[in-house]
C-alpha cells in the first residue's frame, strides 16, 4: 500500500535544504506578482531552486478543476505539471487552472505532446510558467524548444500584450520581455538511451532550465521496464544529475512513484521531483480509508 499524505510529507521534506523550508514561508512565496511600486514577476519553483531548495509538483491529470491548484498547494507541492503528453485538456480549462496557480503562488507547469506541439506559445501566453518537452534526443530539439519558450535574444517567441501573468496591466515590453524570459521554466525530458547519450549537449543549450529524468519511460527504452532499482537507471539519473550540474542548470526525476527512491534521488542533487498524479493520490487515500473501515468491522 502507498504511504498516506502525512507519512509521505514527514518521509520526503527532511531531505530538502534550510534554504527551501525558509523560502516555503508565506512571507516568501506569495504571489508570481509581487503588488508593489516595481511589477516584478517571478517563478517559485525557480527561487526554490536557485536558494538550493527542492521543488514539489503533482502531475495533474484527472483533474480539471481551477481547484487543483489549491489541493496541490495545500498538500505541500510548490507546482502543478498538467500532462497533455498523456492526458486530454482543453486550452481554456489549463488557462483557468494556470491562473488560479498564479494567484496562489503555484507554478502552472505543461508537459506538452512533443517538440513540434503547436499550443506553446499559447499556453505561455495564457499563464503557464513552465513547459516540460517529453523525450528530447539531441541539443538541436532542445533548441528548438528554446526557440519556442524564450523571446529574444534567448529564443524566437511572439509577443502579444495584456499577460494575465502581470493580472493584464499594461506592462511596458521593456519590463514584461525580460521577466517572462526570466520566470519560464524550460524544462527537457530525459526518456531513451539516445538522449542520454546526449545529455551533456542538451544541458549546454542556452535557455534549457531542467533536465529531468522520465524514469518509466527510460527503463522501458533500456529493455528493463519497472526495474526501479536496477544500477542502470540510478547511474542514469546520476549522469543528467552531473550534466545538468556542470552547465549550471537544475535537474529532476519522474516516474518513480517511490518515497524512498525519491528521497535517495534529491540527496544525490535532484532539485525538481514529481511526487505522484493526481490519480494516484485519489486513489489511495480512498483504498486505505476503504480497507480501514472493512478491516475496523471485520
Amino acid at each position: 500500500m502507498r504511504p498516506c499524505a502525512s507519512a509521505y510529507w514527514s518521509t520526503i521534506r527532511p531531505a530538502c535544504s534550510a534554504s527551501h523550508d525558509k523560502i516555503r514561508q508565506p512571507s516568501q512565496r506569495g504571489r508570481h506578482v509581487a503588488q508593489s511600486d516595481t511589477t516584478k514577476l517571478t517563478n517559485p519553483v525557480k527561487e526554490i531552486m536557485q536558494a538550493g531548495g527542492v521543488a514539489l509538483g503533482m502531475t495533474v491529470r484527472l483533474g480539471r478543476s481551477p481547484d487543483i491548484a489549491r489541493i496541490a498547494k495545500a498538500t505541500g507541492h510548490d507546482f502543478v505539471f498538467i500532462d497533455t503528453q498523456h492526458s486530454i485538456f482543453d486550452l481554456e480549462t489549463i488557462a483557468a487552472i494556470a491562473h488560479t496557480a498564479l494567484a496562489i503562488g503555484v507554478a502552472p507547469l505543461v508537459r506538452v505532446r512533443g517538440i513540434d506541439d503547436p499550443d506553446v506559445s499559447l499556453l505561455l501566453d495564457n499563464g503557464v510558467t513552465g513547459i516540460i518537452y517529453p523525450d528530447v534526443a539531441n541539443a538541436a530539439e532542445a533548441r528548438k524548444a528554446v526557440d519556442t519558450c524564450k523571446f529574444a535574444p534567448i529564443g524566437k517567441r511572439s509577443v502579444v500584450g495584456g499577460y494575465p501573468h502581470f493580472d493584464y496591466r499594461a506592462v511596458p515590453l521593456t519590463e514584461s520581455v525580460p521577466q517572462l524570459n526570466d520566470a519560464c521554466l524550460l524544462v527537457c525530458m530525459i526518456e531513451t538511451v539516445e538522449g542520454l547519450n546526449n545529455v551533456e549537449a542538451i544541458a549546454a543549450v542556452d535557455g534549457v532550465d531542467v533536465l529531468h529524468v522520465g524514469s518509466n519511460d527510460l527503463l522501458v527504452n533500456m529493455g528493463k521496464p519497472g526495474k526501479f532499482d536496477d544500477p542502470a537507471i540510478v547511474a542514469a539519473q546520476d549522469r543528467v544529475i552531473e550534466a545538468a550540474k556542470a552547465h549550471g542548470k537544475f535537474s529532476g526525476i519522474g516516474g518513480n512513484r517511490n518515497v524512498g527512491r525519491q528521497v535517495a534521488a534529491v540527496r544525490r542533487g535532484a532539485q525538481f521531483v514529481t511526487t505522484q498524479t493526481d490519480i494516484a493520490f485519489l486513489a489511495a487515500a480512498a483504498g486505505e480509508w476503504t480497507q480501514g473501515v472493512r478491516k475496523g468491522i471485520g
